[in-house]
């Protein structure tokens, strides 16, 4: 082995010596290694270009650096006044280095050849994969530890393909999103042909609640569309160099922290029911179109009417007795719930803000006496409903939890109403940090990035305004609005597709229950507790009162 690693750095240094002359092959300081990485380059090309008076350059030179520092007011006005100029169009505020990141492009747009084109240059990493042998080339003859320092930095590649301009932090999640988005825009189209074949590969995942299928697209199946040789190449490679990095930390006391949780080290150790490139492929994917099962509960508006991808909106989830309950409750408790105490909202200071979730409730009963067992133990049900619905209707193949329940209530402020122009919430993105000027969405904290599924179950009608409304990742195209009423819900998925907000509460009081869910059961019922812990708290409560009565 070392012979062979010996053999390999003179080549490369012999190749490197003939090609490149002394001076390129010093290495370049950090500081500029830094300054292109932030962009800063653009910066100064921005103003060049502005004092030549080439302004269709001027324009993208500083759209490419805003794109990578989207928190520099300087730059954001320049572009304002580059937009107002004369003989500039939207189409030069281009991002000059996409050309060197391909597999952004197509991240952006939903179109089925463009996430193909990205699956393509995300598993041709090879450039990044030199850089790590020529950097090391020049020490790998003379100690054996220096190549598992290799084999590390060619693993920590993924994280620099998985990293946007700008950005410290890889996505983490960024291949599975992607095959997710791929899936969507291969269902919306129906590429079920032949033709389609020679790009991709058509693989079944069943669960116990997904029956087989004979290659065409019916509701109860999952079809995941992927280039199958390039992924089981890539997954096969970086397992076998994770062997040798697992043997070097085991036996040679060598540091290596994977960059991709996949679940190498228990495949590794065949402590796993499933290979990493079935863990990589079987993506929990949502897609809407199930069946509704519960009597009583139909479908008012889908993803055609609502003008967007995974959205649907449900009537009769909640009877008019139920919303009544969950009204009273709010009424008597919501104020003390969350802290605010019906103070002025966190989103706007013309609404006031109460809040309620259901472990919450249970001890306000049990501490003040406020709350009924019966609807504390109502409102728990009610999200459960909701999640079981939206887990048939969206056809997740993996399991779907609770993460977070909350009774909300916006009151509108009396008097303070007049030529009010702003939102009763921002719009938003519930799992990434959306940026309207870059249409943007970072997938990381304090973002939650663990929620997979949002719902809004409504239980009044009798105030002005406060509807749910759908915008484009530039936060002012809408897309879809909803009125809302007693037992009505919407349900999307959480993800940067679906970027929302609420119109302002301009008169009387909104509630609604906010609900999300998540696929890792590691964030379920993070602060409602599950259901066990609510019987348990419940149990309790009636204990203690049952006591206080005797």
């Amino acid at each position: 082995m070392l012979d062979w690693v010996q053999q390999r750095a003179e080549c490369l240094r012999f190749c490197m010596g003939r090609s490149i002359t002394p001076a390129g092959q010093l290495p370049v300081s950090t500081d500029i290694e830094y300054e292109f990485s932030t962009r800063n380059p653009y910066n100064f090309l921005q103003v060049t270009y502005y004092k030549l008076e080439k302004l269709r350059k001027a324009a993208a030179a500083a759209h490419t650096y805003f794109v990578a520092n989207p928190s520099h007011l300087e730059m954001r006005n320049n572009i304002e006044k580059y937009r107002r100029m004369k003989g500039v169009t939207d189409e030069d505020f281009q991002d000059r280095e996409l050309e060197n990141e391909k597999h952004w492009v197509s991240v952006e747009q939903h179109e089925i050849q463009l996430f193909l084109s990205f699956m393509g240059e995300y598993f041709k990493i090879d450039e990044c994969r030199v850089q790590c042998e020529i950097s090391m080339s020049i020490f790998l003859y003379s100690r054996a530890a220096l190549s598992l320092s290799l084999l590390s930095c060619r693993q920590y590649c993924v994280t620099q393909v998985a990293t946007r301009p700008g950005r410290i932090s890889a996505q983490e999640d960024l291949l599975p999103t992607q095959l997710e988005h791929l899936h969507i825009a291969q269902f919306k189209v129906k590429n079920n042909d032949k033709s389609s074949v020679d790009q991709c590969y058509f693989t079944t995942y069943t669960t116990p609640n997904y029956s087989e299928s004979n290659g065409s697209f019916v509701s109860d199946h999952l079809f995941v569309c992927f280039l199958i040789q390039e992924i089981v190449g890539y997954v096969s490679r970086s397992l076998e160099e994770k062997k040798l990095l697992y043997f070097g930390v085991e036996n040679l006391d060598f540091k290596f922290i994977d960059p991709v949780n996949d679940g190498s080290v228990c495949v590794l150790r065949g402590e796993c029911p499933f290979s990493p490139v079935h863990r990589l492929l079987l993506v929990s994917v949502l897609l809407s179109g199930g069946v509704i099962r519960q009597v009583g509960v139909t479908i008012a508006m889908d993803d055609d009417l609502l003008n967007g991808t995974n959205r649907v909106v449900l009537d009769g989830v909640a009877t008019e007795k139920e919303c009544e309950k969950i009204l009273q409750l709010a009424a008597v408790a919501a104020s003390v719930g969350d802290g605010y105490r019906g103070r002025r909202s966190p989103h706007t200071p013309h609404e006031t803000f109460e809040g309620l979730t259901v472990l919450r409730a249970v001890k306000v009963g049990e501490e003040e006496g406020l709350v009924n067992q019966s609807d504390a133990q109502l409102l728990h049900e009610l999200g459960e409903r909701v999640r079981v619905l939206l887990h048939s209707y969206f056809r997740s193949p993996s399991a779907l939890f609770i993460s977070f329940t909350h009774l909300v209530c916006r009151t509108a402020v009396e008097g303070e109403q007049e030529g009010r122009l702003d939102l009763s919430h921002p719009v938003h993105v519930d799992n990434c940090l959306l940026e309207p000027e870059t249409k943007q969405c970072w997938k990381e904290p304090p973002a939650f990035i663990h929620r997979d599924l949002s719902a809004i179950l409504y239980l009044n009608d009798n105030f002005d305004g406060g509807e749910l409304f759908f915008t484009n990742r530039d936060a002012k195209t809408v897309t879809a609005q909803v009125k809302p009423g007693c037992g009505r819900v919407v349900g999307f998925s959480s993800g940067p597709v679906n970027p929302h907000g609420v119109t302002a509460v301009t008169r009387g009081r909104r509630c609604a229950l906010a609900l999300w869910f998540t696929k890792e059961k590691l964030y379920r019922d993070m602060q409602t507790g599950s259901k066990h812990d609510v019987d348990e708290a419940l149990n309790k409560s009636e204990l203690s009162l049952l006591t206080q009565r005797e």
